[in-house]
């Protein structure tokens, strides 16, 4: 037979392989063989299938075995082996005839093998690569021709179609197991007919899935409805649930703080976190006790409710990792999970209620049926038991008529004496609706837990709301009559009633809240949208509300709530829906407008009330708002959209002062999300050491020589370079971290300092100390450590404070500035003058300095007004012995000025603007 025919027959043979289905290494072996029968003076032929890192791992090959190396260890990388890198690119076979002179191929395979020459040949079908065919020698070049090279390739898009057929028959395979395994569970999971059997079902399956038996359950506690509890553990888990109960009660475990169980919770979103350690997300402390190097938590989310969740643990760090397919076939098994556990829920929580409810009555209805048996004749006894019961009790015969009942039920029914109901038929006080000329028999009405929640008639015709049991009087074997106990469920339905209002309206001012109003602008947008019409949706924020807050106390703020309510429900049209959104925020409804211009002017009718003052409880306070609004259909078209372009808007007129609509435009949003971007990367600067400190020279103006310095912020952003304190210090003390800001500021100054002391130069250091930061417990610890960890003096170190800042606690102020004063620390007053307090706290406060502000001194010798002021500060300094130092001296006639109120200590451009430590030190040192 001819090399052509053998060819052939070898081809034909591997189809009817390929058809014959059978396992892809032989088929893909049979390929190896008639390569190297094919292919004589080649030594090794080896066939090479991807892996899911980007490498190709050795599957079949001849020989198994190459100096020492199995098949399966060697791998081919093409980010190291440019060969296989540039045949993968190309689809091209490449033949190299002489190693040495190609850089290739992997010159660590080429050295371990003594490769001379080379065949690299794509495996792919239809543009789609299946893997690497490599063919080389051992130390003898192959010197193959191209028709042997094409003989190869005859080869291997064979074994591409055997790879191809095998890939899709173990795809279609898998997708009919995952298929049929959501159809087990979904057949398994209607008959469990507890909680536990549908989380041991759940667990099952899981397991099976992701390979792992450490499956647990955290589940919503179905009276709370808010705590996330340990409930469950797979019994095939390495743990025993006993012991993980008894763990998580060690450790205290609280879902509500684990910020991984939340964020799965708040996005209803799995979660798949390799490593638990490199995540600040996973409680760590609990990871540690359990052995936990990794975790996938999949949330139990059944109609938009999430009722837990559910973890499966990596315990250890070689563990094969969940793949995307597998994680997503454990959520589907999860999602079926819930669905059937809302339902259990949802009838435990019923059947707890309704066990609290009823066992209370349950238990007076055992106790009577001793009482009904004796009550042939009543004695003194029995009738004092009835008297004394505080709910209704009364009987009835066969016939449904009253043969007896207690002081309560007639109090409760409404008559003078218990014998104005005896003989009574029953259906005075209970009716059922019967058609016209019926007459039904009596029968007692019952429910399957012999309770039942209904109305009663009073004798006057007035009904009211009952819950009663009613129990048969069995003498024998015989039903002789029937007993019943009710009592009055007025003040209960008056509590849901209660309830059910507080669910969609403001408890402070009685206005829709953020739940209903949303549902009514929902109501709303799907009229307009019917009509081909137009609504406005207004967002209001109280300017300075904070302010009245902190001066007057909450009981005042509150108080104002209500005002600015009732003021806006008077100014607006009775169709118009106002809410408070929660805070000083409020939102309106303007439904069917026709333009812009109506807006316009029920908005400024709005601006308008606010002129006049609110009363509270005989103080008038002046407040303004401000207004944003967004229309429909030009500004959004659903409730979110409208709320939120509505409320941004609503910042844009806080932004320009205050008390004036904004109507909201395209682009408003960027500023917002600008101050956004600039908060979040505030919180990454102090990590990543971005802020410095610059240093602004105190002098004496009399010798022009530097007795002390202001330690001044700045922020060096990475992207936007140096940013002003004025645009980062309201965020940092909106957000908090003007703490730790502050606390940096003060450790780094006296780390300066102390350069500069080392160098001969006593300085005075002063750092401005924020509101927050003073009330801070910690500040003096903070000051006390700065100190003992720099070695500075603590007299060269001056704190600044404002006025504001050291009024709103007297007693607090008084403390800290003791035990400041304690440590040798110098107290300075920042920006004198410009606050709301008195002068009399100069008297009794610890005080060094006083700081005249920039304000005063800026046109002190251009306006009488802030000449007097200044003068005034000065000479009050002066005569209760303090030191006084001018801020922002800027000219000649300044400086003059001050002198000649013998004001000598000075800062400002006039001397120096804020220098960085290097530049003071080469400025300032050197003269001195």
């Amino acid at each position: 037979m001819s090399e052509v025919q053998t060819r052939y027959s070898r081809l034909a043979e591997i189809t009817k392989l390929i058809n014959m289905k059978l396992e892809l290494k032989n088929v893909l072996e049979y390929v190896v063989s008639a390569i190297s029968e094919e292919i004589v003076q080649c030594d090794s032929v080896g066939i090479y299938l991807p892996q899911g890192d980007g490498t190709f791992r050795g599957y079949a090959g001849k020989p198994e075995v190459i100096n020492g190396i199995t098949l399966d260890k060697m791998i081919i990388n093409p980010e190291v082996d440019l060969l296989a890198r540039e045949v993968l690119s190309t689809k091209q076979a490449i033949y190299i005839p002489e190693t040495s002179a190609d850089k290739r191929p992997d010159p660590a395979a080429v050295h371990t093998f003594s490769i001379k020459s080379l065949l690299c040949v794509p495996i792919y079908y239809e543009d789609e690569i299946y893997g690497l065919a490599f063919l080389f020698d051992y130390g003898i070049p192959m010197n193959l021709s191209r028709d042997e090279i094409q003989t190869v390739e005859a080869y291997v898009n064979m074994a591409a179609v055997a790879i191809r057929n095998a890939n899709d028959l173990s795809r279609k395979e898998n997708l009919i197991a995952e298929k049929q395994l959501l159809l087990d569970i979904n057949r398994d999971l209607p008959h469990c007919e507890t909680m536990q059997d549908v989380l041991n079902t759940c667990f099952y399956y899981v397991g099976k899935v992701l390979n792992n038996t450490n499956v647990a359950a955290h589940v919503l506690d179905p009276i709370v409805e808010k705590n996330i509890k340990p409930n469950s553990l797979s019994k095939d888990s390495d743990w025993n649930e006993d012991d993980w109960m008894k763990k998580h009660g060690e450790i205290n475990y609280d879902s509500s703080k684990d910020e991984l169980i939340q964020e799965v919770v708040r996005t209803k979103k799995p979660v798949y976190i390799r490593d638990v350690f490199a995540d600040p997300r996973p409680n760590h402390e609990v990871c540690r006790q359990f052995g936990i190097k990794g975790m996938y938590m999949m949330p139990l989310v059944a109609m938009g409710e999430v009722l837990g969740a559910i973890p499966v643990p990596h315990l250890d760090e070689n563990e094969e990792e969940f793949s995307e397919s597998d994680r997503q076939l454990a959520q589907s098994i999860v999602d079926a999970t819930a669905l059937a556990l809302a339902n259990l829920l949802f009838f435990e929580k019923k059947e707890l209620i309704i066990q609290e409810r009823t066992s209370e009555l349950t238990q007076k209805n055992a106790e009577l049926e001793h009482v009904v048996k004796q009550l042939k004749r009543l004695s003194r006894e029995n009738e004092l038991i009835l008297n004394a019961a505080g709910e209704g009790i009364f009987g009835l015969d066969l016939d449904g008529h009253f043969t007896f009942c207690n002081p309560a039920a007639v109090f409760m029914l409404g008559y003078r004496e218990k014998e104005e109901l005896i003989g009574l038929p029953f259906s005075k006080i209970y009716a059922r609706s019967l058609g016209e000329g019926e007459n039904e028999p009596f029968s007692i009405p019952r429910s399957p837990q012999n309770t039942t929640d209904e109305h009663f008639f009073k004798k006057d015709g007035t009904k009211f709301p009952v819950e009663f049991v009613a129990s048969s009087i069995v003498e024998g074997e015989s039903t002789v009559g029937y007993v019943v106990t009710f009592k009055d469920s007025t003040v209960r339905k008056q509590m849901e009633e209660k309830i059910r209002y507080h669910a969609y309206y403001d408890s402070l001012t009685n206005l829709p809240n953020r739940v209903l109003f949303k549902d009514r602008l929902n109501q709303a947008l799907t009229y307009e949208r019917l009509h081909n019409e137009q609504l406005a949706v207004m967002f209001l924020d109280l300017d300075r509300f904070k302010t009245i807050n902190d001066t007057m106390g909450h009981s005042y703020g509150d108080l104002l709530l209500k005002k600015v309510a009732e003021r806006l429900v008077a100014c607006l049209p009775p169709e118009c829906t106002v809410s408070r959104q929660g805070g000083d925020e409020f939102t309106i409804i303007l439904p069917s407008v026709k333009n812009e211009a109506e807006v316009r002017r029920i908005s400024e009718s709005i601006l308008e009330s606010f002129n006049s003052p609110f009363d509270l409880d005989g103080n008038e306070v002046f407040v303004k708002t401000s207004i944003g609004v967004a229309l429909y259909p030009k500004n959004g078209c659903d409730s979110e959209e409208l709320i939120k372009n509505a409320d941004t808007a609503m910042y844009k007129a806080k932004e320009l002062s205050g008390g004036n609509c904004q109507f909201y435009e395209q682009g408003m949003d960027v500023r917002t999300l600008d101050s956004v971007r600039l908060e979040n990367d505030l919180y990454k600067a102090l990590e990543n050491q971005e802020f410095l400190l610059f240093y602004q020279p105190q002098v004496d103006a009399r010798t022009n020589r530097i007795f002390g310095v202001e330690a001044l912020i700045r922020w060096n952003h990475p992207v936007r370079g140096m940013i002003s304190p004025l645009e980062f210090i309201t965020i940092a003390e909106e957000t908090g971290l003007i703490v730790p800001i502050g606390e940096w500021v003060i450790r780094t100054a006296c780390s300066q300092l102390r350069e500069w002391h080392n160098l001969g130069c006593s300085l005075k250091m002063s750092i401005n100390i924020a509101a927050q930061q003073f009330k801070q417990k910690n500040l003096i610890c903070i000051v006390h450590s700065a100190l003992a960890e720099s070695g500075v003096p603590a007299e060269l170190l001056e704190l600044e404070l404002t006025e504001n800042a050291i009024i709103q606690n007297t007693d607090l102020t008084l403390k800290m500035m003791g035990q400041l004063k304690k440590l040798g620390v110098k107290i300075a007053i920042d920006d004198f003058g410009t606050g709301y307090s008195s002068l009399g706290y100069l008297k009794n406060f610890p005080i060094d300095t006083l700081k005249i502000d920039q304000t005063f001194v800026r046109d002190v010798t251009v306006d009488p007004n802030n000449a007097a002021i200044t003068d005034t500060i000065i000479t009050l300094a002066q005569n209760l012995k303090l030191d006084v130092i001018a801020e922002g001296v800027e000219t000649e006639e300044q400086l003059n000025f001050l002198l000649s109120k013998e004001c000598y200590y000075m800062q400002g451009y006039h001397f120096s603007r804020p220098l960085a430590a290097e530049d003071l030190k080469s400025h300032y040192f050197s003269e001195q």
